[in-house]
Order: C-alpha cells, then structure tokens, then sequence
C-alpha cells in the first residue's frame, strides 16, 4: 500500500500523513488532511507539556477545550507557539521556593 502524502501545514512540506483521523469531527479531519505524521507526533509531545503545565484534567470538558484550542495554533497557525507562554524549562527553574509577594 503506497503511504499517503499530506502538505503539511506545521512544516510546510509534502511529507507521509495520518493512518486515520486521530479523532471525530470537522477538527480531526483537518488534522488528517493537512497535518504530517511527523507533526502530529510533536504534538503528542506538546501536548504532554500543556497538560502537566497547566494541570489539566482531561475528563473536564474545559481542559479539553482548552487543549484543542493549544493544538489548533500549535499545527495551523503561521506564529506557531510551541511552549505555553510562561512556561520554564524544568533546567531553568530555581529550586528554591517561589517568591513571596
């Protein structure tokens, strides 16, 4: 079976696309027509970021809401975020305890 071919819209290139759609609905299959395999795997990594970052609950329709909306600028639009804006590297972080205001 010949591997099918997406014009990817993360990375900008004709690479190998989805199996399937990863999911229902109008969003999923965008994600399977304009989005690589490649992509996609970074996303799955993002998406472990975003969810320890923000300490999402994903069984709380807005977590969910909240990590489809991440995912949507994350793999379509042209200023791709990949960390949550006040996120810091887990090197970078003090060990200490926060600041007390």
């Amino acid at each position: 079976m010949e591997q099918r071919l997406v014009k990817c819209a993360r990375l900008g290139r004709e690479l190998p696309g989805l199996n399937k759609p990863p999911f229902r609905g109008e969003l999923g299959e965008r994600v399977y027509n304009s989005v690589s395999a490649e992509a996609w795997k970074e996303w799955r990594q993002q998406s472990v970021v975003i969810i320890n970052h923000y300490g999402l609950n994903m069984a709380d329709p807005r977590s969910t809401q909240l990590l489809m909306k991440e995912m949507e600028k994350f793999l379509f639009e042209a200023e791709q975020q990949a960390m949550p804006d006040d996120w810091i590297p887990a090197d970078q972080k003090s060990d200490g305890p926060p600041p007390v205001a």
